[in-house]
């Protein structure tokens, strides 16, 4: 489980550092892609052969929606391992389309985590009333 909140410098390799306990997590590397905000997300490589086993068309024709949605989470996708200094290289393309550059705050989010420009992450940053909102409206779904 990924959690917590943490900033790190990014060099001019585009190596970020790993929290150490985020280390101990991963065994055969990440995957890193965007989904649907500004950051890159980060999964085990198991979570996310286990993520995309289910998105194996079964058929030839799959909606329009559903190749863009595949494109984009797909073609930003790159496999990554951690060296023996406990960093990641980020791609200079994921780092541009996220604008992440000297400095990226890593957050715990479960099963993955994820990786911001920090003055990005301070405007998208849910207060706790936020939260409690976002919460009253999931309980209204039930």
């Amino acid at each position: 489980m990924f959690v917590g909140e943490y900033e790190y410098k990014v060099d001019n390799k585009g190596r970020l550092p790993l929290p150490p306990r985020f280390r101990r997590e991963i065994e055969d590397g990440l995957v890193l892609t965007m989904v649907a905000d500004n950051c890159i997300t980060a999964y085990t490589r198991a979570d996310w052969n286990k993520m995309t086993a289910n998105q194996a068309p079964d058929r030839f024709l799959v909606s329009d929606k559903e190749r863009r949605i595949n494109r984009f989470i797909f073609s930003n996708a790159n496999e990554v391992n951690i060296d023996n200094q406990g960093r990641i290289a980020l791609s200079s393309t994921l780092r541009e389309r996220c604008s992440i550059s000297d400095a990226a705050v890593i957050l715990g989010t479960n099963n993955c985590f994820e990786i911001w420009n920090p003055g990005q992450w301070q405007k998208e940053r849910p207060s706790a009333d936020d939260a409690r909102q976002l919460m009253e409206i999931l309980e209204e779904r039930k």
